[in-house]
């Protein structure tokens, strides 16, 4: 019942506001968390989602105080030292992997009446993304790490902003069409080409109370990421989605680390 009474609060009520109010409304919910008085929510918070100070001890402020200014401090975190990546091909992201299987083999999604496939997220890119690619939406919920990073070592193609809704993201409201709100939403939709010359397609999608999606100020065309390398960040809210030439061997359902085997 209480799934039933968010999924039409979030698609019959929030989702029929214009995107434009969507926007400032989450502009207001986005300036809030960045007063100084939210970082005393921060410790309850942390203690309410089980996040340990084994955990909160691989992380430090953006500017590399110990301490957070404010939530949206807390929120934007980044690694004191990057995970030690064993893989060819990792998780970009920490969160839930809600969503995934082969790109022609899933179902198409009904937004306002028009059926679409997954490959419409990607935008412009996505009519290149071959049938035999595996797709995958990992959603980050509030307590997770928020930074995107490269999955595989390659080189950065090109990328592309999409502006659209800001429709709430939780993926148990949509259990049958998880991804969802990543057709609908306002998203940045990124081309690796890795280093056997193979393409890998991320979309950064943002959600309610999103300030921005903030790409990393080294990431731009032609740049070359090694695997692992930071390609941007979320301001509250989120959900990452790829498009991949290699097949996870993880199931629907389980949580994902950034740097973590793909």
């Amino acid at each position: 019942m209480t799934t039933l009474l968010y999924r039409f609060i979030s698609l019959n009520i929030w989702g029929l506001l214009p995107a434009y109010w969507q926007k400032q409304v989450s502009k207001i919910y986005s300036k809030v968390y960045n007063k100084t008085f939210t970082r005393y929510i921060i410790q309850p918070y942390c203690k309410f989602n089980g996040l340990g100070d084994d955990y909160l001890g691989l992380f430090q402020s953006e500017n590399g105080r110990k301490g957070y200014r404010n939530f949206q401090d807390f929120f934007t975190r980044k690694y004191i030292e990057p995970p030690k990546i064993n893989s060819p091909y990792i998780w970009p992201c920490e969160g839930l992997l809600c969503d995934i299987g082969l790109v022609s083999s899933m179902p198409k999604i009904n937004v306002k009446g028009d059926k679409r496939h997954i490959r419409a997220i990607f935008g412009s890119y996505g009519s290149k993304i071959p049938d035999d690619y595996y797709f995958s939406n990992i959603f980050l919920h509030n307590n997770n790490y928020h930074r995107i990073h490269a999955p595989v070592s390659g080189t950065a193609v090109d990328y592309e902003r999409i502006p659209g809704e800001l429709i709430l993201l939780r993926p148990w409201v949509y259990k049958t069409d998880p991804s969802l709100p990543a057709i609908r939403n306002e998203r940045v939709n990124v081309i690796l080409r890795d280093d056997d010359g193979l393409f890998w397609y991320l979309s950064i999608v943002g959600g309610p109370a999103v300030g921005t999606i903030v790409l990393n100020k080294n990431f731009k065309p032609g740049t070359y990421l090694s695997i692992g390398d930071e390609i941007g960040m979320f301001l509250l809210g989120s959900t990452c989605c790829m498009a991949t030439p290699i097949e996870s061997t993880v199931i629907k359902g389980s949580k994902v680390q950034m740097g973590s085997t793909y």
